[in-house]
């Protein structure tokens, strides 16, 4: 398998960040979820200037701690898992990833045991 940039199609929101907030990439999604403040063209502009308080302090909270945060909202009718997580490269905090992944509106929950 040579083509391995699966994230481009990915059917969820995928925006990276590095460790000041500088938006790295964002897959095709991400670009259509945030076209109305610039889709692709928010490469390489700071994530903090996306957000409105108290949003922008607890962002730049995680980005300082590198404690990731999860939670779903629902917008224009679609739910959606919003999942933003510290990443890594060698082992050294290196910035945050953002998934944004539609889900159902009433979504099965399963206890599994060992």
């Amino acid at each position: 398998m040579t083509d391995l940039n699966w994230v481009e199609d990915f059917p969820a929101a995928v925006t990276v960040c590095d460790a000041q907030g500088i938006i790295l990439t964002m897959n095709a999604m991400a670009a259509v979820s945030f076209r109305d403040q610039g889709g692709k063209r928010l490469i390489g502009s700071n994530v903090l200037d996306c957000h409105p308080e108290p949003s922008r302090t607890q962002l730049a909270e995680m980005l300082e701690s590198g404690r990731a945060n999860v939670y779903t909202i629902e917008k224009a009718g679609t739910k959606k898992l919003i999942y933003q997580s510290p990443w890594y490269r060698g082992g050294q905090y290196a910035g945050f990833v953002e998934l944004a992944l539609p889900i159902p509106a009433e979504l099965p929950h399963f206890v599994r045991s060992s």
